[in-house]
């Protein structure tokens, strides 16, 4: 920012939140019950349910794939109704559903019905977390959405880190339904707590965005027409802009990385041979370590701007990758510390590329084509698992190739100009001229 830094009040470290850190916490909690019902704790009822039923387990894992599927058209729905009816109604409707829905999955005894639910589970829970979350954190914190954001992906990790003991736990006392149905109460809780504490904007708060003054407000942010919702754009203009390929590019190629290596990361290092139980234990670490990667990234996001520290995590990440591609004992230990830390870090970046691009005017129009654009790259993860392991034989090949991807995101990431639509940036720059 330059000199621009000495007259920004509203461009500082400081975690002034105030009644943010409501959303904050809100967003975080809800990243948990993501993680929980739709991604990790999969890896306890995928199997629980294949036992019970007596369907073969690779049937029951690919339903997670026609679930993915499915969910693109999904979020589009899901981000049109939010620019319709706001992000709070949203949230809490998808927190409710998906724990119904979870319910449903936790009681289904054909492959059927466990494909409807975990389809809707997957909808609902990502339409919360990832669309409706994203859209209260733009709008609350426009310009401190790096720190914001360190502290709500805090909740991907802890949803790695404990929901998983949590589910196993819960089967293993109550069996399937009724251990399910504990958790899935707790995501209904939070979605009617939502419904009734959580506000669109700050402005329904009696507050500014970032907790400023009235003053710096109006001095450093823009103040003009925000009566219309889209900011001007359309579906048509959005597939029209180079910024927003290349944000659903870089951000999704992100995500393929880290789904296809957190899927995976206990089958590669048993491979090296840990054992299985320290090839668990070492997944949870990598977990618990995220914590601290994503107020890491998060503090670097705001202390240098998303693109720097995009590039500083796509560095992070290669040499994590390729401390594990060694296949030696201390390869491992490093990469485990390393991949934690990127993992943390990686969810980051999902609302603060695109918001920091864009900015908080019309970014629920922005993020409905943004999103599902991202998730279609995201589902190539395992395209890209299936083809390197025939190629390669092993996941380490897989790794290489991860490793190739984020080399190519290096270069993209340099393309974008990450203040290209912000007005509330460009604000910023009518004060420095």
């Amino acid at each position: 920012m330059g000199n621009n830094s000495k007259k920004l009040e509203s461009e500082n470290m400081r975690m002034n939140f105030s009644k943010g850190w409501g959303i904050i916490i809100y967003c975080a909690a809800m990243f948990f019950f993501l993680i929980g019902f739709s991604i990790d704790g999969l890896n306890i009822i995928a199997p629980a349910f294949a036992e019970k039923t007596g369907i073969d387990y690779s049937l029951v894992l690919s339903m997670s794939t026609v679930a993915g599927l499915i969910g693109i058209v999904a979020y589009i729905i899901i981000s049109r109704l939010i620019i319709k009816v706001g992000a709070r109604l949203i949230s809490g409707i998808c927190l409710i559903g998906s724990g119904l829905s979870y319910i449903g999955l936790g009681n289904a005894e054909s492959l059927g019905a466990y494909a409807v639910f975990l389809t809707l589970v997957t909808c609902f829970i990502n339409g919360a977390a990832y669309i409706a979350g994203g859209a209260l954190v733009a709008q609350w914190f426009p310009k401190k959405k790096g720190l914001a954001n360190g502290f709500t992906t805090m909740g991907h990790n802890s949803g790695s880190a404990f929901y998983v003991p949590l589910i196993s736990f819960l089967l293993a006392a109550m069996g399937m339904a009724k251990g399910m149905t504990i958790t899935a109460i707790a995501g209904i809780i939070l979605g009617i707590i939502g419904l009734i504490f959580i506000r669109n904007t700050p402005q329904e708060c009696n507050m500014y965005p970032d907790n400023v003054s009235k003053e710096v407000y109006e001095r450093e942010y823009f103040t003009g027409n925000t009566d219309d919702t889209t900011g001007g754009w359309s579906v048509g203009k959005l597939l029209k802009t180079k910024e927003l390929w290349l944000c659903a590019l870089v951000v999704g190629i992100n995500q393929l990385v880290t789904t296809g290596v957190m899927s995976q990361l206990v089958v590669r290092n048993t491979q090296i041979g840990f054992t299985q139980a320290s090839a668990v234990a070492l997944m949870t670490v990598a977990a618990l370590i995220g914590l601290v990667g994503s107020y890491i990234f998060g503090a670097l996001d705001q202390k240098l701007g998303v693109k720097k520290a995009i590039l500083i995590f796509l560095v992070w990440y290669a040499i994590a990758l390729a401390a594990n591609c060694t296949n030696t004992t201390a390869g491992v230990y490093v990469s485990v510390f390393m991949i934690g830390i990127a993992v943390g870090a990686a969810a980051n970046f999902i609302v603060s590329l695109p918001a920091s691009v864009f900015g908080r005017h019309g970014f629920n129009m922005v993020n409905s084509v943004f999103f599902p654009l991202m998730e279609i790259v995201l589902m190539m993860n395992y395209l890209v698992n299936a083809a390197a392991l025939k190629m390669t034989g092993s996941l380490r090949g897989a790794y290489m190739v991860y490793i190739g991807l984020l080399v190519v995101n290096m270069i993209l990431i340099g393309l974008v100009n990450p203040r290209k639509f912000n007005k509330d940036y460009q604000q910023e720059e009518k004060i420095d001229s």
